[in-house]
């Protein structure tokens, strides 16, 4: 009974030995598994044995499998775990918006005063003639004095705002009693009139026309202005305005 029990105990000892040094065999478990999934796949296979005994033992021999590779997966894991907290990731630190994206933009520059229409006795309005069209027009000046003038000069300007040409112009007052130059000027067609030595302007009212064409469409005369200095006596005056529409 003793000698027995030794033979037991050797025995078991030697399968504990043996069982502790057992690594297993990858490829030989892999070539295993695609065996039965092969036997499986065969029809003759399957007259003979039932389904599910083969997929049980493929199951079983995958769940060796993958216990052998956890193991492994868990070591690699861990490694590449701490290899990449050993890593610092450079950031770029978030920009300083400059002083010039955020401060305000430049305020524009407050408008000029409204032009001066009226000084003394002499008055002034500037607008364009009803009878224009889309290709020509005529800007008038009108003016009216309570005295009467010996000195006097108009002028005129056209902004020139496509095709903008000179095609003539006229006064209510006497041809002979103004000299008349029509020219270009810094992006302006410009009429001047100029009241001649020795002749003078009664009082009244009295109109200074240029004609020109343009470009076709309806022209914007927002740009266009006038200017006139008279004298009466021995004062002058001075008035000027734009075309804008008038209530």
């Amino acid at each position: 009974m003793t000698m027995r029990r030794d033979v037991h105990d050797e025995l078991r000892a030697r399968l504990l030995e043996a069982a502790g040094a057992h690594e297993p065999d990858r490829e030989r478990i892999l070539a295993r598994i695609e065996r039965g999934m092969a036997e499986e796949a065969r029809p003759e296979h399957r007259a003979t044995r039932p389904p599910v005994f083969g997929w049980m033992r493929v199951a079983g021999a995958t769940a060796a499998v993958a216990g052998v590779l956890a193991v492994g997966g868990y070591a690699v894991a861990s490694a590449v775990k701490e290899d990449t907290a050993q890593q610092t990731v450079a950031t770029s630190p978030t920009p300083t918006p400059s002083p010039d994206a955020t401060s305000r933009a430049p305020l524009p520059p407050a408008p000029p005063a409204d032009p001066t229409e009226e000084d003394g006795p002499l008055w002034s309005d500037g607008s364009v003639d009803p009878h224009s069209n889309e290709f020509w027009a005529q800007s008038n000046v009108t003016l009216k004095t309570g005295r009467q003038l010996t000195a006097l000069t108009v002028e005129l300007t056209v902004a020139q705002t496509g095709g903008v040409t000179s095609t003539g112009a006229w006064r209510s007052l006497p041809e002979d009693d103004f000299a008349l130059t029509v020219a270009e000027r810094d992006g302006f067609l410009v009429y001047t009139w100029r009241l001649k030595d020795g002749r003078t302007v009664p009082p009244g009212e009295w109109v200074f026309a240029g004609q020109y064409d343009h470009e076709r469409g309806g022209r914007d005369a927002k740009d266009d202005g006038y200017a006139a200095t008279a004298r009466a006596g021995d004062q002058e005056f001075t008035v000027a305005g734009d075309f804008a529409p008038r209530s």
